[in-house]
């Protein structure tokens, strides 16, 4: 059972699930179709594929002290293996996506084509994957600016591309656009405040690289307290404040404050070292968490 744990989470699937949840999340709350079950496994696929990219590398033979380094180590010719399948599917996947719904693809207002290049440019520098020496960034190599990437590229994926996906493959459909941004900037700030908590995690291996990071740059203490903390409170203000706006009601409130209380004690929690199991069960669960309240605080709302 530990292994299957340590393979679901060190091998970035759980990644990939939260992917499909925050999408489902994304179009419960603006009362859109869900999107094909191809499209999910396309999205599937690229997380797992995409996170995993930045732990391939040759093996080493000494001593890891890191033990998900080590994970990806002795589980090598696995884990090659599956970026093959999951690049593979992918590409298959996403050719039949494109064949069987060019007409709608190819009728895309301007603005939809604009929002999905950002989003993929995004996650291009984050790699450093664009060839040329004009494209030498490496957004993943910029310290503060990481976390905020992070946020921003996660927010795209959960809400403009599964809005645009629900465009291609139900036809048109209109939503409040007020609304749309709101939860775009939900979803950016949490994802966003996830990435600096899980930056900590990293601060011995960020310090040395003379990576400035949050927790770098104006170390633990000042970053859980000046701004972990108060970036989880002015969520937590601004969902009540825009949820009593829009006479949500109490339940539909209470359900989705509960994973911005449950961030703010992980937040609390970070003062004292932690294993990587819990970044990767409990922080990484916390989005999925959120994903699951949004689909049932739904429940609670009438438009």
């Amino acid at each position: 059972m530990l292994k299957f744990i340590r393979s679901v989470f060190f091998g970035n699937y759980f990644i990939g699930i939260i992917a499909i949840a925050l999408s489902i999340e994304s179009c419960v709350q603006l009362r859109l179709p869900l999107n094909s079950i191809m499209y999910y496994a396309i999205l599937f696929c690229t997380t797992v594929f995409y996170y995993t990219y930045a732990y391939l590398g040759p093996l080493n033979t000494g001593k890891i002290m890191n033990p998900r380094k080590a994970w990806y180590n002795n589980n090598h010719t696995f884990v090659v293996c599956s970026q093959f399948f999951l690049f593979a599917m992918a590409i298959v996947l996403s050719i039949y996506f494109l064949y069987k719904n060019f007409t709608a693809i190819k009728s895309l207002p301007s603005v939809y084509w604009l929002l999905a290049g950002i989003v993929a440019l995004a996650g291009f520098l984050y790699y450093e994957l664009l060839p040329g020496a004009a494209f030498k960034i490496n957004l993943r190599n910029t310290g503060w600016l990481k976390a905020f990437v992070i946020g921003f590229v996660w927010a795209c994926v959960a809400n403009i591309l599964s809005f645009i996906a629900v465009q291609i493959e139900s036809g048109p459909h209109k939503v409040e656009a007020l609304f749309l941004i709101w939860l775009f900037i939900k979803n950016f700030m949490f994802c966003t405040v996830n990435a600096i908590i899980f930056d900590i995690k990293d601060y011995a291996d960020d310090s040395n690289r003379q990576l400035k990071t949050f927790v770098v740059r104006f170390g633990l203490r000042n970053t859980i307290f000046y701004i972990l903390l108060p970036l989880i409170v002015i969520g937590l203000i601004s969902l009540v404040a825009f949820s009593i706006s829009h006479h949500f009601g109490l339940p539909a409130i209470l359900i989705n404050l509960f994973p911005f209380i449950l961030l703010f004690m992980i937040a609390w929690s970070m003062q004292w070292p932690h294993k990587i199991l819990y970044y990767l069960v409990i922080i990484d669960g916390i989005i999925f968490f959120k994903a699951i309240c949004g689909i049932i605080g739904m429940n609670f709302i009438d438009f």
